[in-house]
């Protein structure tokens, strides 16, 4: 174990001599079918499984000489001995036992040096988890063409929405690169992620000069290298008014000539730095960010401009479609913020040149703890889209409390938007098969920071390993995600197996409901979001409200209403419509409603919302007994780490109950028909 900070599940334990008996031979030698630059990092990483883990050293071999050994390469040269498999996406492997000369090999074959590097943590997954060799016979390809992490780091070394440490990018206008950059590089890689934005979407101050000052761009070429070594495309965050920050240009116009002219010669400046080069992420006329809009263009305008410098090197642009007027009065009810990203980019569908990705977040407003999925996904028939997920946990607890999202982006994933009839998932949407779309995927919001475990509560490092996961795969199984992570990183020991996996898979409803169920978001402290705070936003400009009086709460957004239910297909324009078939948990998003409305528990509105907040609280109670019986079966500072962690929960989980309650007794007057405390 590094002294200044963990590896999360790519900790290589010592294997137990009953568990790694069998193993010990198969790693002793390996034998490449490839060019040594193709390989090289492959081998790296199954000679250091091979020390730490079953403490053998594995030689490099030109031949196969023992018994067992393990053989690497591309698919083109092992098609020469045998029948390969069919790979055509970039990043795909298979894993094969085979008899070769006699002898017992496991190949690791791949279409390109990123493959190989998947296959090759993929075998030393599936070793740890006590898989046989023998058997082994495994095809993989990625779902979706892009898999990513979006970094809001700052180059003065800050974090946006950071819970987790400093930058491990960046600290006093300087970029960062030593082993830690190399060891970020392997977790991602370990779990099939390929590309990276490394700076804050919100671009300003120094940052703006990452594409054009010589001094940046020389460090973001190691940077690039490194990650490029694992399969991983470096991307950066740009500001659109670049021009005129940099190239002293009086506008931005992306139709004056002269501001095509300073984006192609960018272009070709970036990539003769960095030829691997990804391409440019923007937030444009979104929370005060410069756009096309300031110039009387289209998103489409702005966003193909950047696309056309960088389509000769094979670049893309990512556009993010988070638009909305953050200038609401909250006395304008018919201005709806749930609407703005549909209304702004629907018009524009089939407008984007195709190495453009519309990269829109799951819901319409900011990553609530629950909100519907957002409609532009089954709206955009002709655009590329990436979903973005918020992997760090901004209005979800900020890695204080245990809140693990896998189950509710699975939710998110099988959403079926009906847009070409039954089967229009989600996630069928972004791996580019519903429209025939080839450049989709996934990009989570980053939750690493320079903390010792990466990610400030140990147990939040599941919700990075399963967003990665299932922008390989979206169809996997989250209980399958949750059960290898655990062994991964905790070991095989079944209590504690059966333990994380209880409190992972039940935290996310329990911070649920004692916080802002039934779809009501917000509630929290303006600015930094952490706590209650039940009007904190009510009358602000952002466009957050939940109107609630002595009488009733929520917006009504039906087609009666803001109209926001009109953006859905059929049928789900018609459920969430209809207060009566809208399912509960969107409730309060999607309608206005009585506190004496009676819910499909025969409860009122109000008395739910009492019992919730009581029962999240227990369910925190009981997260912290359980964990405290794993005292002594894990890793001691791992254990008391988490342990405080769940301490704090628990106490600000009863703030929650207590503020929100009283806010809803003080509004209305009815008292809990259970008789608890609530505070007058």
């Amino acid at each position: 174990m590094n002294n200044e900070y963990e590896l999360c599940w790519l900790e290589y334990r010592r294997l137990p001599d009953r568990e790694s008996a069998c193993y010990r031979e198969w790693f002793k030698s390996a034998v490449p079918f490839a060019q040594p630059g193709e390989v090289e990092t492959a081998l790296t990483e199954l000679k250091t499984f091979a020390r730490d883990a079953l403490g053998t050293k594995m030689l490099v071999e030109n031949t196969i000489q023992n018994q067992r050994t393990i053989i690497l390469g591309k698919i083109d040269k092992l098609s020469e001995l045998f029948d390969v498999p069919k790979l055509e996406r970039e990043g795909s492997f298979f894993l094969a036992h085979r008899k070769l000369s006699g002898k017992d090999t496991l190949v690791i074959g791949a279409i390109d040096t990123a493959g190989l590097v998947y296959g090759t943590f993929e075998v030393i997954k599936r070793t740890r988890l006590g898989e046989s060799f023998e058997k082994m016979n495994v095809v993989q390809t990625p779902a979706m063409l892009l898999r990513m992490i979006n970094h809001w780091d700052n180059l003065d070394g800050s974090v946006e929405r950071g819970y987790s440490g400093r930058s491990i990018f960046f600290e006093k206008d300087r970029v960062i690169l030593n082993r830690r950059t190399r060891d970020y590089a392997r977790l991602l890689a370990s779990v099939g992620i390929n590309g990276v934005v490394i700076n804050n979407v919100n671009v300003r101050g120094k940052a703006v000069q990452l594409i054009d000052d010589e001094k940046y761009l020389k460090a973001l070429s190691k940077l690039a290298e490194v990650f490029g070594n694992y399969g991983i495309k470096l991307y950066l965050s740009v500001n659109f008014a670049s021009p005129m920050y940099l190239g002293k240009f009086e506008t931005a116009d992306p139709l004056d000539d002269r501001i095509k002219k300073w984006w192609k010669n960018q272009a070709r400046k970036l990539y003769s730095f960095i030829p691997g080069f990804g391409g440019f992420l923007v937030k444009a006329d979104s929370e005060f960010n410069p756009g096309p809009h300031y110039f009387g263009r289209t998103h489409a305008d702005g966003a193909n401009i950047m696309a056309e410098a960088l389509e000769p090197f094979g670049g893309v642009v990512i556009w993010r479609t988070f638009v909305y007027n953050c200038l609401q009065d909250w006395r304008d009810y018919n201005t709806d913020r749930a609407k703005a990203a549909y209304e702004n980019f629907k018009p524009l569908d089939g407008q984007f040149r195709d190495n453009v990705i519309l990269q829109t977040k799951f819901g319409p407003m900011d990553f609530q703890v629950r909100e519907p999925v957002s409609p532009l996904f089954g709206a955009l028939e002709r655009t590329n889209q990436i979903l973005e997920l918020q992997i760090t946990q901004e209005y979800t607890g900020q890695q204080i409390h245990l809140c693990y999202l896998g189950p509710f982006w699975k939710e998110i994933l099988d959403f079926d938007t009906f847009a070409r009839g039954r089967g229009s998932f989600v996630k069928r949407i972004v791996d580019g098969t519903v429209f025939n779309r080839k450049c989709c995927g996934m990009a989570g919001v980053s939750n690493v920071g320079r903390d010792p475990n990466w990610t400030g509560h140990d147990l939040a490092q599941a919700n990075l390993y399963t967003f990665a996961r299932l922008a390989w795969n979206p169809d996997e199984s989250v209980e399958k995600i949750v059960d290898e992570w655990i062994v991964l990183t905790f070991g095989k020991d079944e209590e504690v197996k059966a333990t994380i996996k209880y409190l992972l898979m039940n935290s996310h409803r329990a911070y649920e409901k004692y916080t802002t169920p039934f779809g009501l978001g917000w509630m929290v402290n303006p600015n930094h979001h952490y706590g209650p705070n039940p009007e904190g936003y009510e009358y602000s400009k952002w466009g957050t409200y939940h109107r609630a009086n002595y009488e009733a709460i929520g917006v009504d957004r039906s087609s009666k209403g803001t109209g926001f239910t009109l953006q859905y297909h059929s049928p789900w324009r018609e459920i969430f419509d209809s207060i009566e078939t809208c399912p509960e948990e969107l409730l309060l998003f999607f309608h206005r409603v009585r506190y004496d409305h009676k819910m499909k528990s025969g409860k009122t509105l109000i008395q739910s919302m009492y019992d919730l907040h009581f029962e999240g609280v227990e369910q925190v109670e009981e997260f912290l007994k359980a964990w405290q019986q794993l005292e002594g079966k894990i890793d001691p500072v791992k254990y008391k780490r988490v342990l405080q962690r769940l301490m704090t929960q628990l106490e600000h989980a009863k703030e929650w109950r207590d503020v929100v309650n009283t806010y809803f007794y003080r509004k209305t007057g009815i008292s809990d028909e259970r008789g608890r405390k609530i505070y007058p």
